[in-house]
């Protein structure tokens, strides 16, 4: 891994919104999903709404999602096609509004295990509806479109760890930091342009070494979809173990 692991993959690039892999008739679905998933995750993060506005908006998302009304946001209202043409399943798209909405009010968590439960719902969802719109979502693939999501979305946290900090987050568990007697300080520098701590270096690569583990525990899935979709798939896998 690199000293100075700043510039972002965000985990939304990797959507193939027009990848030439993705069927013609799949790309308007596919581009509803990126735009629904992108306006949730920048009401939460971009702006100057206060934290209650955040909220609001995004149980506006949620309540559109369950029960259609003639106000909804447009960003809901082009996806609905979309969910009934394909039978997307509602409780994966409100898993990443609970996702970003945590965003709004937790900064830090305490260890892996708490930040495998927000990509459960933050990253996961994203493979689990693509896979129903290529009709591959067989219980295995998803488990192993689980591992990729949420692997991918751990690298994300490690490239992005100065923009992050930069938010107020920290997506480092901080079981980790603190055993290698690393801290939210050695973020700050990092972030402020300073080389990376020897501490926060081993932090770092430490949780690269899970998050390559768990990409690769989830690769068996190109052999098992669709071949557009496992040569996108191959692509995002290959990127995401060079970082």
């Amino acid at each position: 891994m690199q000293t100075q692991p700043w510039s972002s993959v965000d985990h939304y690039e990797n959507f193939p919104v027009a990848s030439w892999l993705v069927p013609s008739h799949l790309r308007p679905a596919v581009a509803a999903l990126y735009r629904f998933a992108r306006t949730a995750d920048d009401i939460a993060d971009e702006g100057s709404h206060s934290a209650d506005e955040r909220r609001h908006q995004l149980a506006r998302l949620d309540q559109a999602l369950c029960s259609p009304s003639a106000n909804d946001p447009e960003v809901v209202v082009r996806l609905r096609p979309f969910i009934a043409e394909h039978a997307l399943p509602v409780d994966q798209l409100r898993a990443l509004l609970d996702a970003f909405a945590q965003d709004v009010h937790v900064s830090r968590y305490p260890n892996r295990e708490s930040l495998l439960d927000y990509c459960r719902r933050s990253a996961n969802p994203i493979g689990r509806l693509l896979l129903r719109l290529f009709g591959a979502d067989s219980d295995s693939n998803m488990r192993l479109s689980d591992h990729i999501c949420s692997a991918l979305q751990l690298i994300n946290f490690l490239q992005d760890v100065g923009v992050d900090w930069q938010k107020g987050r920290v997506y480092l568990p901080q079981d980790t930091l603190g055993e290698c007697e690393s801290s939210d300080r050695d973020i700050q520098r990092a972030a402020e342009g300073q080389p990376l701590s020897q501490p926060l270096a081993r932090a770092l690569a430490h949780e690269l070494t899970f998050a390559r583990k768990m990409l690769i525990a989830g690769a068996p899935l190109v052999r098992s979809v669709p071949w557009r979709l496992s040569l996108e798939l191959r692509a995002i896998i290959a990127g995401g173990q060079r970082v």
